[in-house]
């Protein structure tokens, strides 16, 4: 009767009828000699998937089962899993309460347990945990308690293996009771030597020591792991063999002296001595070398007459020698692989043979087992592979697992919902998989892991798939430095988990409000916008199929020679900045942009990057403004696109070396980009000029852009005249713009745009303006007859205002013109249909919740289009709301504070910062003047006078100057010709150590733009994912109770998600947000912000911040090795953390002196608590 995996086909209900049957056929079959005693009932002393594995066997024998269970451990599977479940160990640590053994034997023998089954790790390997079950009337499922001793007893061990003529390792002949014996023992065999456990296995209290540093530190360790794995922290030492591999081989015993083989299983595969991946039988293994290997094991197994399953460990070297390790005296965690290749039930085989049944009555003679195929075992664990393999804990959010043919998986607390603590092993569920060869076990292996999704918790799911598509591994033979020597195993696909961080942040708008400011106390609209029907196929050719052929100078003629006027639609960018706080999504920009490339073919471009756009994309919208930019390309291919360049500034507010605005432009224009509209907000030569470079160097059609301010027409105004921007024009044109552009041009347009027609005959003229006063839609007609090539437009919902002039006024007015804009009315109606109901979704920004209308004041105190708005909302955030008159009027006080400068982003910030600053304050022009010496200014105004952003035109204003900035030094010439060269590869590797391997050039490219908003940027993606999936009434204020919604991920995945409920507060500050995603039930935990600020937790070690230490993983301290006020050294050991019976040591990572200590032992910490603070 061989006992075969799956051998019972009945139904539970025949389990009783076949035990009965099992009973009295044993009654005629036993050895004389020998009683024959059935086990009615089993007690597994152990916890999570090998008790489980137990219950299982004794469900199947038709044998009653007990579980018993620590305090932490109420919540677990295996207690719910066996008939009876019984609380051990009340009051006690979570691994004490299983190591009691008193506690245990009571609870046998109060219950009537006939066996204890003592799983592994624990008490397994306990000698007197095997005598106590004896003396106790309970059988104890392994061998006896003088082998378990023996065994347990490595010394002994290896004792009894030389006596059986098996090969050993040098090593120590009884456990050391020193650190000076180690020493002894090092100086006797040299290094590298090994610490191992004495009375315990699985890879804890294992150290290596390489060198005599090394020595103590590491002795400490290991004999600590070893007393808390344990209960006893002896250590034996042996000489450490380099490169080995680790094979063992699968024993079984009875009560009769019969011991046979299973064959051997390869466990080479480890990191810190634990197993992670074990195949059987071994690859490549020479038969004479398995023979020899399975003897000796027998042999062995023989001489100390063992009984009931175990395993012997083996080293092998490079040349084919094996060297005993070791006996395991009890069921390995890898039994499962020998099981799947012999179809021998081993857990079965030891209920039996502890009943009393002998290995021939099983059917288990050596001749009759064979190695069937291969199979493959892979430990997945909540461990991070990127940070160290270092246990990760939390909850188990989401858990769906594989199956299918070729796939076992053996489990416990892997289910949705389930705690994952630090306090136990971190294994969560063992798959293993079967096939005729290593490499088609393997590839099931791979579909497996691929088939599962584990969130809530970090697993070594990646690295275990890069191990199974190693070509050694899959190929050759692998040894114990395998995964050191391979650290492309390192190389991590990051898994995409967008449907559960999704779920994330919904549950973080719907407990704690928007996730970006919001301006005026408005509601989203409800109704999403309809677009209008796009018809299929390509759209028409345009402007862009031109540049395309024939480059930004052909392009340009083709400008020039066109007839009629062309027009700029400014939708997309500045139109929503001026109206809308720049806060318009990709999502909605997306859904009309087919409509634009079928219908609007006839622009001259489209207006849709750079500025504020950039920042606010990462800052506020939760979105990569490359990814707006390749997307908007893909669906938008016959129009060009534009964007503002802020010359020398690229798309921030400071300077940059000059590497850094050629190497953005380049990647802008490999993205898509066309035209860059290249300005200075004082119209600085030299930073306009590095600026046209870099975009022309990229390949990219130059717009060197003038920006207006004062009035051509006056007399009177004698710094900014016409003569000023023809010279200034000169200049641009020499320096080779492709088109020439104006901004800001309210009044005294047709003289300005008339005169550099005439100086330049050659070069498309570009107009650019705000619509603040309503005069706009008349000034850009005055242009176009005046010469302009192009002006700029809104679609009419998204105009007027501190927007652009209405592109149906424009359209409408010039149609049957010379100036026909060849743009159909009735398309800009119904592109103006979705603006009006888009424009609704942005409510809690738009402009109109505190300006009902623009004004003409713009001609006095010349605050620009784009700025107007901004200030707008700025007056009333700073309580000046109801003085905005006043905050005009000290505008243009301040304007002539400054010198009268060009005022566009950031020169124009500067003038409005020091309005507000005056009206703030209650100060006249004149009282600034003679206070200059010691007002408190805006930083902006400071830095301005510095030099900062360049040198205004007719210099700066003295003794104003002086008078602020007294000591401080000053910039002269170029702001950015001084600074050094941005190293990009040095700036990709640092992104990559933060954020991982998969980082972009446009990544570097954000980073070096703005550092510290890409960094928040990365951090949010990282807990909530693509934001720029949901629609944007959902991304501002989530979901209500009960509303159904679909969101679309890619095209063919789309997700149906379902909010459910929002829960009470927890103890940790928490709320449980409960969705429904594809019909299954989902929750998220997520921290209430505001209850938050009123509870205490402890701190967490800020990032960016070098002196502060945070904890790499949950864990308890073991030991703080460091004192306020010590000196510490670079990589000095400061703490000791343990989990999940792993210990690792906090080193420093820096010099400096501690500053303030966090912890102490016994501290229970989260991962990135503080420990300590060092100051350099």
């Amino acid at each position: 009767m061989l006992l075969l995996l799956g051998g019972v086909r009945h139904g539970l209900g025949m389990l009783a009828i076949q035990r009965a049957y099992l009973l009295s056929r044993s009654a005629h079959t036993l050895p004389q000699g020998l009683e024959y005693r059935p086990i009615k009932k089993v007690m597994v002393a152990n916890r999570g998937e090998i008790a489980i594995r137990v219950f299982r066997a004794c469900t199947e024998l038709g044998i009653r089962t007990v579980a018993v269970y620590s305090e932490q451990d109420t919540g677990q599977m295996h207690r719910q899993k066996a008939d009876e479940a019984y609380l051990i160990g009340k009051g006690l640590p979570p691994v004490a309460a299983y190591l009691h053994i008193p506690d245990i034997i009571k609870v046998a023998k109060e219950n009537n347990v006939d066996a204890i089954h003592p799983g592994y790790g624990f008490l397994s390997e306990r000698h007197d945990f095997a005598q106590a079950c004896a003396e106790a009337g309970v059988r104890f499922i392994g061998p006896s308690p003088e082998v378990v001793r023996k065994m347990g007893d490595k010394v002994e061990a290896r004792a009894l293996a030389i006596q059986a003529g098996v090969p050993v390792v040098p090593g120590t002949d009884s456990p050391i009771s020193s650190l000076q014996e180690a020493r002894e023992f090092a100086s006797t065999y040299g290094f590298p030597i090994i610490f191992k456990a004495a009375y315990g296995g699985g890879g804890r209290g294992m150290r290596v020591v390489r060198e005599y540093e090394e020595l103590e530190e590491n002795y400490q360790r290991a004999f600590s792991e070893a007393l808390a794995a344990f209960g006893n922290g002896a250590l034996f030492v042996e000489k450490f063999i380099e490169k080995p591999r680790h094979i063992e081989v699968q024993i079984l015993g009875d009560k009769y002296g019969n011991v046979i083989h299973l064959y051997e299983r390869d466990c080479s595969i480890q990191r810190r001595h634990q197993k992670v991946v074990e195949i059987a039988p071994a690859a490549q293994l020479h038969p004479h070398l398995r023979d020899r290997l399975t003897s000796d094991s027998v042999s062995l197994a023989k001489k100390v007459g063992y009984e009931n399953a175990g395993t012997v460990e083996f080293l092998v070297d490079r040349h084919g020698k094996h060297y005993f390790i070791e006996v395991n005296s009890r069921l390995q965690v890898e039994h499962t692989v020998t099981e799947e290749i012999t179809d021998v039930d081993l857990v079965h085989a030891q209920l039996r043979v502890c009943e009393g049944r002998s290995l021939s009555e099983l059917g288990l003679q050596q001749d009759k087992i064979r190695i069937n195929g291969s199979a493959i075992q892979c430990r997945v664990t909540t461990e991070d592979p990127a940070r160290g393999f270092q246990p990760d804990t939390g909850r188990l959010e989401v858990f769906r697992s594989a199956e299918g043919m070729g796939i076992r998986l053996d489990s416990a607390s892997a289910f949705q919902g389930a705690v994952i603590s630090p306090h136990y092993d971190s294994l969560l569920v063992k798959v293993i998989a079967s096939g005729q060869d290593l490499p088609s076990a393997a590839s099931k292996m791979l579909r497996a892991l691929a088939e599962f999704r584990i969130r809530g918790v970090k697993t070594n799911i990646p690295f275990l798939q890069n191990v199974l598509s190693n070509h050694q591994f899959l190929y050759s033979t692998v040894d114990t430095q395998f995964i050191d020597e391979n650290q492309d195993l390192f190389n991590l696909r990051r898994t995409q988990n967008r449907a559960q961080k999704l779920l994330h942040y919904l549950g973080h708008v719907m407990v704690n409000g928007p996730t970006t400011p919001i301006p005026v106390q408005a509601k989203p609209s409800s109704t999403d916008p309809v677009i209008p029907p796009v018809p299929m196929g390509e759209p028409p050719a345009g402007f862009r199929e031109v540049l395309l052929k024939e480059g930004p100078a052909g392009f340009a003629r083709a400008v020039r020679q066109h007839r009629g006027l062309l027009l700029m639609d400014t939708t997309f960018r500045d139109a929503h900045q001026s109206l809308l706080a720049t806060r318009v999504r990709t999502h909605d920009l997306k859904k009309i942009t087919p409509y634009v490339a079928h219908n609007f073919s006839k622009l001259f471009s489209v207006e849709n990057w750079g500025g504020a756009t950039f920042d606010v994309a990462m800052r506020f919208l939760w979105e990569c403004p490359w990814r707006r930019l390749q997307e908007l390309r893909a669906l938008l291919p016959n129009v060009p696109f534009q964007m503002l360049l802020r010359g020398a500034n690229a798309v921030g507010y400071t300077n940059y070396p000059d590497n850094a605005v050629f190497k953005f432009c380049e990647v802008a224009k490999e993205n898509g980009m066309d035209v860059f509209r290249v300005f200075d907000s004082l119209n600085y030569l030299p930073n306009m000029l590095l600026g046209m470079d870099a975009a022309g160097s990229a390949g990219g059609v130059v717009e060197a852009a003038i920006s207006y301010t004062g009035d051509v027409s006056d007399p009177a105004r004698r710094k900014y005249t016409l003569d000023y921007y023809l010279q200034l024009a000169q200049e641009l044109v020499k320096a080779d713009t492709h088109t020439q552009c104006l901004t800001d041009v309210p009044e005294a347009s047709r003289l300005l745009v008339s005169a550099l027609r005439d100086r330049f005959p050659e070069v498309p003229i570009h107009v650019h303006t705000h619509d603040t006063a309503g005069a706009g839609v008349a000034a850009m007609l005055a242009c176009a007859e005046a010469g302009a090539d192009i002006v700029d437009v809104a679609v009419d919902s998204m105009a007027g205002m501190t927007s652009q002039p209405s592109m149906g006024a424009i359209v409408a007015c010039t149609k049957g013109t010379k100036y026909d804009t060849e743009i159909s009315l009735e398309k800009v109606f119904d592109y103006s249909e979705y603006w009006e109901v888009t424009r609704g979704l942005y409510a809690p920004f738009d402009c109109t919740a505190t300006m009902k209308s623009g004004n003409a004041d713009v001609y006095e105190n010349e605050i620009p289009g784009g700025q107007y708005t901004n200030l707008h909302f700025q007056a009333h955030s700073m309580g000046l709301g109801h003085k905005f008159k006043e905050v005009k009027k000290a505008y243009a006080e301040a304007n002539k504070l400054l010198g009268d400068l060009i005022k566009v982003t950031p020169s124009s910030k500067i003038v409005g910062d020091l309005a507000q600053f005056m009206v703030q304050n209650t100060l006249s022009r004149a009282e600034v003047e003679e206070r200059a010496d010691e007002l408190s200014f805006p930083l902006s105004v400071v830095e301005f006078l510095q030099g900062h952003i360049g040198i205004p035109h007719g210099g700066f204003p003295e003794p104003f100057r002086s008078k602020v900035l007294k000591s401080l030094p000053r910039m002269e010439g170029r702001p950015g010709a001084s600074l050094p060269a941005m190293d990009f590869q040095k700036l990709e590797a640092d992104l990559q150590a933060t954020h991982g391997t998969n980082i972009t050039p446009e990544d570097v490219m954000s980073a070096a733009m703005y550092p510290k908003v890409f960094q928040e940027f990365k951090e949010f993606t990282a807990n909530f994912g693509p934001v720029d999936c949901l629609s944007t009434r959902l991304f501002l204020e989530g979901p209500k109770i009960a509303e159904e919604f679909e969101v679309e991920l890619e095209r063919g995945k789309t997700l149906h998600i379902k909010a459910l409920a929002l829960g009470d507060l927890n103890k940790a500050g928490q709320r449980e947000v409960f969705f429904e995603l594809n019909g299954q039930l989902r929750s998220v935990l997520v921290k209430d912000t505001l209850a938050m600020k009123e509870m205490h937790f402890h701190p967490k070690a800020l990032k960016d911040v070098r002196g502060q230490v945070g904890a790499p993983m949950p864990g308890k301290v073991v030991e703080v090795k460091v004192k306020q006020g010590q000196r510490v050294e670079k990589g000095q050991p400061l703490c000791v953390l343990s989990a999940m019976k792993m210990e690792t040591v906090v080193n420093s990572p820096l010099a400096g002196t501690v500053a303030k200590v966090y912890v102490k032992a016994d501290s229970s910490l989260e991962g990135d608590d503080l420990i300590l603070e060092i100051s350099e």
